[in-house]
This record gives structure tokens, sequence and C-alpha cells, in this order.
């Protein structure tokens, strides 16, 4: 008996590491900002839609991609929201009171006299504005992408032979072009020089 109960045991704990590393499934709210986030990668010029193309194999592939990021983004806003309204919380008495009274709202007291939905009340909150910040730099990253699409097709329209011994000649070519452009954009927004 001992045997198998040290079995069982052993195998749960080898399970949950993979359950945990498991990524999350995508639900129809993040199917929903998937697509919206496509429309704006795929944008409405030949110059976008061609990179758009060099990026996904289809529309579909890119909601499914961004499907399940949006699905990651989300279970990590939610898990560092509970490690932050935790460490706003902290553990004394006068730090849980406040805690209670800035986000507790049912007025209900629970043990000690703290508000029973605050901590749950905190996470939602912050979990819906650490989505928000992940969904803005999104927008964000997509906008540049369409930026750096246009660029490259002007340079491209410009000079096919400096656009050529600068990006190669491949059917890949202009594909580098904006990635690598859209990249240095991303780079120079997030680390401005001084």
């Amino acid at each position: 008996m001992k045997k198998i109960t040290v079995a069982i045991g052993l195998a749960v704990a080898l399970a949950l590491p993979v359950s945990a590393l498991a990524k999350p499934h995508p639900d129809q709210g993040d199917k929903r900002a998937a697509k919206a986030e496509c429309k704006t990668l795929r944008g409405a010029t030949e110059a976008t839609q061609e990179a758009f193309l060099t990026k996904f194999r289809n529309f579909g592939a890119c909601v499914s991609k961004k499907a399940v990021e949006e699905a990651v983004e989300e279970q990590n806003a939610h898990t560092n929201a509970a490690r932050a309204c935790r460490e706003e919380r902290g553990t004394t008495t006068e730090s849980r009171e406040a805690f209670a009274i800035k986000y507790g709202t049912n007025g209900t007291a629970g043990r000690n006299g703290y508000r029973r939905n605050a901590f749950g009340k905190c996470v939602s909150t912050t979990a819906k504005a650490k989505e928000h910040a992940a969904d803005e730099k999104d927008q964000q990253e997509a906008t540049e992408w369409k930026n750096a699409a246009e660029e490259c097709d002007a340079a491209r329209d410009a000079s096919a032979e400096t656009f050529a011994t600068t990006w190669g000649t491949d059917e890949d070519a202009f594909g580098k072009c904006v990635s690598e452009t859209a990249q240095e954009t991303g780079d120079e927004v997030s680390s401005p020089q001084s």
C-alpha cells in the first residue's frame, strides 16, 4: 500500500510542473483581441499586406498565434497582479487594514475585521491594468510594423539596387527589412537617447 501511495505521489509531483508550463488555451476574448491586432498588422496598403504575408501564412495563422500570445499575457497579468497585491497588502495590521479599505467594497468583515473581497478586487484591478498595458504595447508594435513596411516599400521603390545591396534579392528581403526596421524603431522608442 505504501509503494502505491508513494508512486502516486511521485507521479502527481512530476505531472505538476508539466501542467504549470503548458500554454493557456485562448478564450473568445483572446481571439477577438487577436483578430483586431491582426487587422491592424495587415493594414490596408499593398506594402503592409505584403509585410503581413512575410510574417504570417495567412490571416488565420496570425489570429492563432496572437490568440495564444493574448492568453499568455492574460495569465502573466493575473500571476503578476497577485504577487503585486500580496506585496501591497503587507503583513502588518495597519497595512492590511489600509489595503482592505482601499480595495474592499462589500463591507463584510472577515477574519480580523478585513473585508473579504479586497484581495480579489486588487488582483482584478491590477490584472486589468497590466493587460491594458500589454495591449497598448501590442498596438504600438503593430503600428511600428506597418510604418516599417511603408518605409521599406518606399526604399525599395526609390532604389531597387540599393535595397538589394542592403537586404538581398531573395524573396525574404522585404520581410527582413520590415522586421529589422520595426525592431530598430521599437528599440529607439523603448530606450530614448538622452
